[in-house]
């Protein structure tokens, strides 16, 4: 980066920060905020740069000086005048998310260092780098990613015998090595893109997937929610999908294995317990969360790999079951293609995988069996490169949880980071495809978009310690489509029905937010930053659009749907792919439709169901 750049970055970060520089936390956050923007791919990178460089040169207009040459209140001014400007408030609200995630690491950094918390030894596991493993192998299985379905599809082929080999992207993370180094720097090595990736569209999306030995389920909040019976009878009677046929067995086991249980009140925080209050004075149902974290110590760090290890994410559950009976895990390993063999009696068969090692190496596993577990985002491109995806649903289907949050402001110290990070669930409004749970974030790391620029947005940040947060997740249509080949492109436009669900959900939060006893509630809208009252709020949400919320996305599933319709399902009932013998599909991309709750019970049953159903029919 150019020092002219630099220069340019410090004095956007002070600008919006109204550094005056009496404060050692403002005046790291520029090393901090680059940092964080080396990890994150170009287009997001060249943006945030880009805009800072636009208001280096606006700040030289206006004044003949540039931003790091200004005074605290001639920077003031210029921000202000920026502000006034109301077309430009998404844009500064889109550049702020990343300077606020280094702002805030550094102030608590600065604050409070903390010390890293007593970690147990994880259970063993068997990974080699990809640089030690043998240029040329065999298997009689390999599965491609190691999240919640390939972890349970390697469990149940190792189990009978099978001699599996473990292929993922990532690396291996220890529960001792979260302690030891801050939420933020987790943060870009656990998450593909930094956690940047994007889908384009009206509105954008940001869709964070993880990258990891174990993939989302070491960041995920933990949630376990079964899958709703009604939508096990679509996928059944609708869509021909064999695996929801029984599915409630495969979902117990996946409980059991996973420690599920509900989470008791003293640890919740008081982010969970305010959403408790305000949901009993509004009369709606709400309860703690089902969970996969017996032994929670409240750490709310779950988004970046647990600390204390209670969270049973899949490398320290799933994975230690299956290396225990053989199953072998590459690390650091980004399959290239699935090799076919052609000529076979019946049409072309999987025949292995070529792998691409960090160094631009390579190394072939050859295995009559390939198992496609990279995820919804990350399958559909490998399947092109492999030549196996001309189907035209391929990719399609993309179902996500679009998802906003809304916080409030109380008169007390909510200090919502101590606690469980997603803590209770809001169900008033289930019926209408919109699940409201109280989600707050690790130290440093609030996912909610503080409003205001310069001594506002300041404010905003020192009194973080009074907000409670929401988040909201609407169940969607299949708006999204997954294009590309070396790469993953994402394309995903709200349906109008699920606008409108946003839009309900943004006002139940404030509801409940005002029933707790909050003094304001900020919406997240740049354009209605807050509410004094309910009246208030929804005269502000009245003219709103969906567009104009910062959306987010999770959960993203669909896109090499099982089904009965081999013109529509890119696999078939069972779970393999059209075309090709000896390729499976056990991934969130299988599923049928969007599941409509958080979905890793419901992956990992599915995976469970597909490979015991080739299992038997095959051995």
């Amino acid at each position: 980066m150019s020092t002219r750049t630099t220069a340019a970055l410090a004095g956007f970060t002070a600008a919006l920060l109204a550094d005056d520089g009496t404060a050692d936390w403002a005046r790291a956050v520029p090393r901090r905020l680059e940092t964080v923007l080396d990890a994150m791919p170009a287009p997001a990178r060249t943006a945030v740069r880009g805009a800072a460089t636009m208001m280096d040169a606006y700040a030289v207009a206006r004044t003949g000086k540039r931003l790091s040459a200004l005074t605290p209140a001639e920077r003031e001014n210029v921000v202000t005048s920026l502000r006034s400007r109301r077309a430009l408030l998404p844009l500064l609200d889109a550049v702020k998310v990343p300077l606020l995630l280094a702002a805030a690491t550094e102030r608590t950094l600065h604050r409070d260092p903390g010390s890293a918390p007593p970690a147990p030894d994880d259970p063993p596991l068997d990974c080699t780098p990809s640089g030690d493993w043998p240029t040329r192998s065999t298997a009689d299985a390999v599965v491609v990613g190691s999240g919640a379905g390939g972890a349970m599809a390697a469990r149940t082929l190792a189990r009978v015998g099978m001699r599996v080999v473990v292929l993922e992207e990532g690396e291996h993370h220890t529960t001792a090595s979260f302690g030891r180094r801050t939420p933020l720097d987790r943060f870009t090595d656990l998450y593909r893109d930094a956690g940047a990736t994007i889908a384009v569209g009206n509105p954008p999306l940001v869709l964070p997937v993880g990258r990891a030995v174990g993939g989302t389920t070491v960041v995920n909040s933990g949630t376990c929610y079964r899958t709703p019976d009604h939508v096990l009878t679509r996928w059944r009677d609708r869509y021909g999908f064999a695996a929801a046929d029984g599915l409630d067995a495969h979902l117990e086991e996946v409980e059991l294995t996973l420690n599920v249980g509900r989470q008791p009140l003293d640890v919740l925080g008081n982010n969970g317990l305010l959403t408790l209050a305000g949901a009993e004075e509004l009369g709606w149902a709400a309860a703690p969360l089902l969970r996969n974290a017996s032994g929670c110590k409240g750490s709310c760090q779950c988004i970046v790999g647990c600390p204390t290890g209670a969270k049973q994410s899949v490398q320290l559950s799933v994975l230690p079951q299956a290396c225990a009976v053989g199953a072998r895990i590459v690390t650091g390993a980004r399959v290239r293609r699935i090799l076919t063999d052609p000529d076979r009696p019946g049409g072309p068969r999987a025949a292995g995988v070529l792998v691409r090692r960090p160094d631009g190496s390579e190394l072939e596993i050859l295995s009559p069996l390939v198992v496609v577990a990279a995820g919804a985002l990350e399958s559909p491109p490998l399947l092109r490169r492999s030549g196996l995806g001309g189907h035209p649903r391929l990719g399609r289907n993309l179902s996500v949880h679009p998802a906003i949050s809304v916080a409030g402001r109380f008169d007390r110290p909510v200090t919502g980071w101590k606690g469980v990070l997603q803590s209770v669930g809001v169900e008033h409004l289930r019926a209408d495809g919109i699940l409201i749970e109280a989600t707050a974030a690790p130290p440093g790391m609030s996912s909610f978009v503080l409003p205001g620029v310069g001594r506002e947005l300041r404010r905003e940040l020192e009194e973080t310690d009074r907000l409670a947060t929401l988040g909201a997740m609407i169940a969607d249509l299949p708006s999204g489509r997954v294009m590309g080949r070396e790469r993953t492109v994402l394309r995903y436009d709200l349906a109008q029905r699920d606008a409108r669900r946003l839009l309900d959900a943004q006002r139940a939060m404030g509801r409940l937010l005002f029933a707790a006893g909050a003094e304001e509630v900020l919406t997240g809208v740049p354009q209605a930053p807050r509410a004094r009252t309910p009246a208030e709020l929804e005269a502000l949400l009245e003219p709103m659009t969906a567009s104009r919320l910062h959306v987010s996305a999770f959960h993203p599933t669909g896109t090499a749907a099982a089904g009965g319709d081999p013109e529509r399902a890119p696999a078939d009932p069972d779970g393999h792919l059209r075309g090709v013998q000896g390729v499976l599909i056990a991934d969130g991309s299988v599923l049928p439709s969007c599941p409509e709750v958080n979905p890793q019970l419901s992956i990992m049953a599915a995976a469970l169901a597909i490979s015991q159903r080739f299992v038997t029919k095959v051995l």
